[in-house]
């Protein structure tokens, strides 16, 4: 059994490449023995965004704070705030921008333990 604060776990720049102003941490991960999945916690900051980017597993996120976007392979913008949920399919392309300038936004990604 874990349970961990989230101000106890270490933020890490985002370095891929198309992602600008994102902090990741990983409160649960398979180094914790997690047989299945891994929590991840994403704060992109004003103006910030992901790499436009596809992968083969779904995500599960849940926003924490703030607003921003969930963008498709289309361009079109899902809005998110705080409270939502959002799923993304294996494959899809899709990206998430903060299009706030004063706040973060923060939310918990679901995947796969093996890529956390």
């Amino acid at each position: 059994m874990k349970v961990i604060n989230i101000s106890e776990v270490d933020k890490n720049r985002v370095t891929m490449p198309g992602a600008d102003k994102v902090l990741k941490q990983i409160p649960i991960s398979s180094k914790d023995g997690t047989p299945n999945f891994s929590l991840r916690v994403f704060t992109v900051e004003p103006d910030g965004f992901t790499p436009f980017h596809h992968h083969t597993y779904e995500q599960l996120n849940y926003i924490i704070e703030g607003e921003g976007v969930l963008i498709n392979e289309k361009g079109e913008e899902k809005p998110l705030k705080k409270g939502d949920f959002a799923l993304v399919l294996p494959n899809e392309i899709h990206q998430y921008k903060n299009k706030l300038v004063d706040k973060p936004f923060v939310f918990i990604c679901g995947v796969p333990k093996e890529f956390e």
